[in-house]
């Protein structure tokens, strides 16, 4: 979505929404990290629910325009982790997805028990409707985009962990060229081809099925 496809109500509907959800997201991989005992993210002073401090320019921009996006990569030193750096990295990574999904099941509440009836914005501010409906959204999109088996996504970390040895270490080597393939498949949709829309799209759907009801 470009933002001249925008209303200013909409924009601030996304900006309140992406805020909270990369705020969650984030501050889940440091909380998790902490509990199963590696305190680098606390240090770095990312064991916060301040937004700003784990806002990533480039994820954030992309939230904006295309409605994925990430935050700035929460601090873990693995081998701290006492599970061990593969159980514990899968354990840190699957926090933020879980995270938002949560997030969103607790926002949906007033909306399944209809305490919060549909409203429109204006052009300029949205309804509180507008903006728990954008941040349910959103949530969910971030949480099934960092499903995703590429590094640096938390699916990756996951299926790494699932994976026996022989095929995570093999799955491992194409660590490095993640980014890449990452931003190759975003890069697509600004040609008129959605690969990860085609491939987000049925996920997200179920899951706001599911939370909404």
């Amino acid at each position: 979505m470009l933002f001249g496809s925008l209303t200013i109500s909409a924009l601030i509907a996304n900006a309140v929404a992406l805020l909270l959800a990369i705020d969650v997201h984030e501050f889940s991989h440091v909380l998790i990290a902490n509990q199963l005992g590696d305190a680098t993210g606390k240090r770095m002073g990312r064991l916060t629910l301040n937004p700003l401090v784990h806002l990533d320019p480039l994820g954030t921009l992309m939230l904006l325009i295309a409605r994925f996006g990430w935050g700035k990569p929460a601090p873990v030193n693995p081998y701290n982790l006492r599970n061990g750096p593969r159980a514990g990295m899968a354990m840190v990574a699957a926090a933020g997805p879980l995270s938002n999904l949560f997030a969103a099941a607790l926002l949906a509440v007033p909306l399944r028990l209809e305490l919060v009836p549909f409203a429109a914005g204006s052009r300029i501010l949205p309804s509180l409707y507008e903006l728990l409906s954008v941040a349910i959204l959103i949530n969910v999109i971030l949480a099934v985009f960092n499903l995703l088996p590429i590094a640096p996504l938390d699916g990756f970390r996951v299926l790494v962990w699932f994976l026996p040895s022989r095929y995570s270490a093999a799955l491992g080597q194409l660590e490095y060229y993640g980014p890449v393939i990452l931003l190759f498949l975003i890069s697509l949709g600004f040609f008129g081809f959605n690969f990860l829309g085609l491939i987000l799209g049925e996920p997200v759907r179920l899951l706001l099925t599911l939370i909404l009801g």
